[in-house]
């Protein structure tokens, strides 16, 4: 019989908590854990577990109180029950100490989405980073501190917690049924946007043009994926890839993707050209490059007058022509692709972000309104220790592997190992 746990947190809260936590764990329990060398490359994190409705969101744009159980349906539909057990439990089995988890609910904001409003029947991967209900309810003053005080401080947060890291997991749950009635699989991960399943490229005007397609087929090395896969199957746990559903552009997996990209052509270019980091020109076009939030004004202003050939601010003009010359000397130096664009793909410190989805029955005993009752303690321990049996396989095994190819199979397509 499974062991049932308590779910903490489960109903939507108004007590203030921090945005963020980085969440220790205790000490691995299990004698297999990542070598002390690759504990600090790896983050394990959960963003839409998360209970919190800050109070200063619970008045509408017209003074009208908004109550905690006109939102319950959607918050209980929209939250991941049971990531955050799972994430636990893989960082104590991986050693690693600690996990990043997002307290504040789905409901008001998605982390895993760009900014914006959410329209009303907007389908999942089509969303924004303000949910519905609160995209209609909420005021333009409102949206901005969702945008300003919360989705930004998150992104600091990140962007601090993903030096340094060669792998980024994101732990999630998922329903146990399609809306066709068809059941999910038990696990799927997801390594492949939206965009580039429909058009085998990113969408135009979300990323700067400069970013290479041929880098944008998956956010992770598949060799980790399959391993992954791999291993679960070995114990009998059922994964998909890529389904029932693809990463949206907006998701953390593609923006890390692409964010990492430009950071490493910043340290190329920049040990190329030493005087360029003091140069305000060159500052501008890497802000730009790297502003994967689309959060920055002054980095859209100059996307448009790069790519849309619209005029400059009044009284910027030298300013953005000397920035489009910066722009220009920094896409000839990535175009270099022997030395710039396939050393980056084939490297070893390439950076590999993928999603974990997890059925929500599996890990919790759900009750008919879709809230968890309890908690299934060996299911959870199968299903992290399994995850971090893997991704150790690979720091062991798989990371230093490198053969010969054949002839025919070089390279020089999209599909890398690591």
């Amino acid at each position: 019989m499974t062991r049932m746990i308590e779910v903490p947190n489960r109903e939507l809260s108004t007590t203030e908590l921090p945005l963020v936590d980085v969440v220790a764990v205790d000490r691995p329990q299990r004698s297999m854990t990542l070598a002390e060398d690759a504990r600090s490359k790896v983050l394990v994190d959960v963003i839409h577990d998360g209970h919190w409705l800050p109070r200063e969101f619970l008045t509408d744009a017209s003074g009208g109180e908004i109550s905690l159980a006109q939102l319950r349906p959607d918050y209980v539909r929209e939250r991941d029950w049971g990531a955050s057990a799972v994430a636990a439990r893989l960082a104590e089995s991986l050693g690693i100490g600690s996990y990043v988890h997002i307290n504040v609910a789905r409901v008001l904001m998605d982390f895993a989405r760009f900014p914006g409003s959410t329209p009303r029947n907007a389908d999942h991967l089509h969303r924004f980073a303000i949910n519905y209900p609160f995209s209609k309810l909420l005021s333009y003053r409102q949206k901005k501190r969702v945008l300003e005080d919360y989705y930004d401080r998150v992104s600091r947060v990140f962007e601090a917690e993903l030096q340094g890291r060669l792998i980024k997991v994101s732990i999630h749950t998922y329903d146990q049924y399609n809306q066709s009635g068809t059941e999910r699989p038990a696990m799927s991960l997801m390594s492949r946007s939206i965009g580039y399943q429909t058009n085998s490229e990113l969408p135009a005007g979300l990323f700067d043009p400069m970013y290479p397609d041929v880098l944008a087929e998956f956010t992770s090395d598949r060799v980790l994926e399959n391993r992954i896969s791999l291993t679960l199957e070995k114990r009998q746990i059922p994964v998909a890839h890529n389904y029932p559903y693809l990463l949206p552009e907006g998701s953390l997996e593609v923006r890390h993707m692409v964010w990492s990209f430009f950071r490493a052509l910043r340290i190329a270019f920049e040990a190329r050209y030493p005087a360029s980091v003091n140069e305000p020109a060159h500052q501008m076009v890497w802000a730009m490059l790297m502003d994967t939030n689309l959060r920055n004004s002054d980095s859209d202003s100059l996307r448009s007058y790069l790519h849309m050939y619209r005029r400059a601010p009044v009284g910027r003009e030298v300013e953005f022509e000397r920035a489009a010359d910066a722009y220009e000397k920094t896409r000839d130096f990535c175009h270099q692709r022997d030395d710039v664009v396939d050393r980056y793909r084939y490297s070893p410190l390439r950076s590999s972000s993928i999603a974990i989805e997890v059925r929500k029955d599996i890990v919790c005993d759900l009750g008919p309104d879709g809230m968890p009752r309890k908690l299934k303690a060996e299911n959870i321990a199968l299903v992290a220790d399994t995850i971090a049996e893997a991704i150790e396989t690979y720091f062991r095994v798989d990371r230093p592997t490198h053969s010969a190819p054949v002839k025919d199979l070089e390279r020089h397509d999209p599909w890398f190992a690591g």
